[in-house]
């Protein structure tokens, strides 16, 4: 905001001193509204391409619905950072995605301009309209306005046409705006993504029936129970004079567009005109992810969360320090590997080939490789359809993303104990993107489905070595590892982890640690450190895999007749920590025993290594139980 370049952005403080300016300054406001994220998300990285996207649709919202008694709800929240900096977040956005800061999407306990919480996709349609039927319950007044903001990826989600389908039976009054720009993190797949790049619709025909609709009611010609027979005798003759079926017009819900998303004055218009219709209405704009900045134009998907970039050239500013290879690339190139060698090994994954690495198995076995969109639910019984057929699914999907589809691994796979692996990749605490990405409960949801085996490796080489192990696992696999790069370690030739079985790290007797996953090197230093300060002697087993628990460990272990630390990179409520006390408990061994991991809350945004500090059980947390413990024996 320098030599007043931000002239009108930085006046606007609230979304009522925008609704103050003349409509003829809005493109102005979206001028600068891009040229601040540019600069903001440059240095300080975070969702690009979405945001830079939506800047005229953000601002026309703001500009004709009176926010935040107008609800607003965003899906996702990827492109929901021009509606932050507009609604008195402005001088505080460069602490986005920080810990302490601000959030990466709408959080509700945030701002009251964000009216429900987004970071999975496809909600808002059902979120709105439970807020649209509220609203009509209480008879607010004036009437309340509720708009969900939906992307033409996340409208292909199961939940999203569940939505649309109670919308039209409830008749709430819901505006629906679908911000089509082609574009998930990957390229959108399948049909529904064809069908809304073609669709069209007459705009003489919208203006004809909008006036003859309110020609209708001003003269008391048609009732609310009227209405639903002439909206579908309309869309009958619509259709027949296109020779289009409009797939929302046959869900009874009044349809306008498609517009172009980026013309602030005819979003402007279309919403001042539209706004107050009753019922279920869907307001089509075409938009382009990344508009306003020509490399993300161009590549929008590597620019969905680019890291810093220089903001006059587009170039990207990488690390020049080199780095372990990350965790989803060491699954790629191994699944790549077991493909090669097994005709029966398919790939599948929700949305997110590059995220998971799942695109290198796409790039080498296109015909064995299946993206399904943002349907986490149809992958995991698609990959169960395939599995009880004879064929080796692997499901990558992020771990928060598994919790939609819970319901489908019990009755789809784990019922029928079909070999299906799902590799969840993003486990434990990710970092910046917060509460709504933290892939901490999948230990406790998965360890209580019959015939599941987890496992988690401690690095890379574990990875592999899983991964190979789950080729010949008679049933469902869960392996979980967590986002970005993995240790600086050599490469191991693959072999398999025997079923069950985890391994004795190193000796001790005063106390004993028990970890899973990558956080045994967190365990690795704090022993260090211990025997340094404290002079006591620790045993460290990493477990490898939670179900089935190691029993000749735990046996081992109760023999040493000394203090148990469990360490995990999740929840400590139904995970490692509670299988140990469970099976201490069947064995009648009564031993002390501490559990580290994420507490019972939700966590906010903040690097990796600030999260496990925060939630004490990095190595400095882990060194401070031993201290207790020494303390206690001595």
């Amino acid at each position: 905001m320098e030599n007043g370049t931000m002239s009108l952005l930085e006046k606007i403080n609230s979304p009522a001193d925008l609704r103050r300016l003349p409509v003829d300054q809005l493109p102005q406001v979206c001028s600068e509204l891009r040229s601040f994220l540019i600069n903001s998300l440059s240095s300080h990285p975070g969702h690009f391409a979405s945001s830079m996207g939506a800047v005229e649709l953000t601002v026309a919202l703001h500009y004709v619905f009176n926010t935040p008694y107008d609800r607003i709800v965003w899906d996702v929240g990827h492109q929901a950072y021009g509606h932050k900096i507009l609604t008195g977040r402005r001088d505080k956005f460069d602490t986005n995605r920080t810990l302490g800061g601000l959030s990466g999407f709408p959080n509700p306990k945030e701002s009251e301009y964000d009216t429900f919480i987004a970071g999975h996709a496809s909600n808002s349609i059902s979120a709105a309209l439970g807020m649209a039927v509220a609203t009509s319950l209480r008879k607010d007044e004036p009437p309340r306005n509720v708009v969900a903001v939906i992307g033409d990826a996340s409208i292909s989600g199961g939940l999203a046409f569940e939505g649309l389908n109670n919308a039209a039976n409830a008749n709430a009054n819901l505006l629906i705006i679908l911000n089509d720009n082609d574009m998930s993190i990957d390229r959108n797949v399948g049909s529904l993504n064809s069908y809304l790049a073609h669709l069209t619709t007459s705009k003489a025909y919208n203006n004809f029936r909008y006036k003859f609709s309110a020609f209708l009611r001003r003269h008391h010609l048609v009732t609310d129970k009227g209405k639903g027979m002439i909206t579908r005798f309309n869309n009958s003759i619509k259709s027949l004079l296109s020779k289009e079926q409009n797939i929302f017009e046959g869900l009874n819900i009044r349809y306008f567009g498609p517009f172009d998303g980026h013309d602030i004055n005819t979003v402007v218009n279309v919403l001042n005109d539209i706004k107050d219709f009753q019922g279920p209405r869907i307001l089509h704009l075409r938009t382009v992810k990344g508009k306003g900045f020509e490399p993300a134009e161009k590549d929008p998907a590597s620019w969905h969360a680019p890291g810093k970039f220089n903001p006059v050239t587009g170039e990207k500013i990488k690390s020049d320090k080199q780095t372990p290879p990350k965790y989803q690339d060491v699954f790629g190139d191994t699944l790549v590997q077991l493909a090669k060698e097994n005709d029966r090994i398919v790939g599948i994954t929700a949305a997110m080939p590059s995220g998971t690495s799942m695109n290198k198995l796409q790039q080498a076995f296109p015909d064995r490789t299946f993206d399904v969109g943002i349907s986490e639910g149809h992958a995991v019984t698609f990959a169960g359809g395939l599995a009880k057929d004879g064929m080796r699914p692997y499901v990558a999907i992020y771990s928060s993303f598994l919790q939609r589809a819970y319901d489908h691994i019990i009755h789809d796979v784990a019922i029928e104990g079909l070999p299906v692996t799902f590799c969840l990749d993003r486990a434990g605490l990710v970092g910046e993107d917060g509460a709504t990405h933290h892939g901490v409960f999948d230990l406790s949801y998965l360890r209580s489905i019959p015939g599941m085996t987890i496992a988690s490796p401690r690095d890379q080489n574990y990875l592999r070595h899983l991964l190979r192990t789950s080729v010949d696992v008679n049933g469902p696999m869960a392996i979980r590892y967590p986002r970005g790069c993995g240790e600086d370690i050599k490469d191991e030739e693959m072999h398999v982890i025997p079923f069950g079985q985890g391994e004795k790290l190193r000796e001790g007797s005063d106390a004993v640690i028990l970890s899973l996953g990558p956080v045994a090197y967190e365990v690795s230093h704090a022993i260090d450190r211990a025997s340094k300060e404290l002079g006591i002697s620790v045993a460290h087993y990493d477990m490898i895999y939670l179900k089935p628990l190691d029993h000749k460990i735990m046996a081992e272990v109760v023999a040493k007749g000394c203090p148990i630390i469990t360490v995990e990179d999740g929840t400590v409520d139904g995970g490692l920590g509670g299988a140990v006390l469970e099976w201490l408990s069947d064995a009648g061994a009564l031993v002390p025993v501490t559990r580290l991991g994420v507490p019972d809350r939700f966590i906010p945004q903040g690097s990796p290594a600030q999260l496990r500090h925060l939630c004490g059980f990095d190595a400095d947390g882990i060194f401070e139980a031993l201290s207790k413990i020494s303390k206690l024996t001595k």
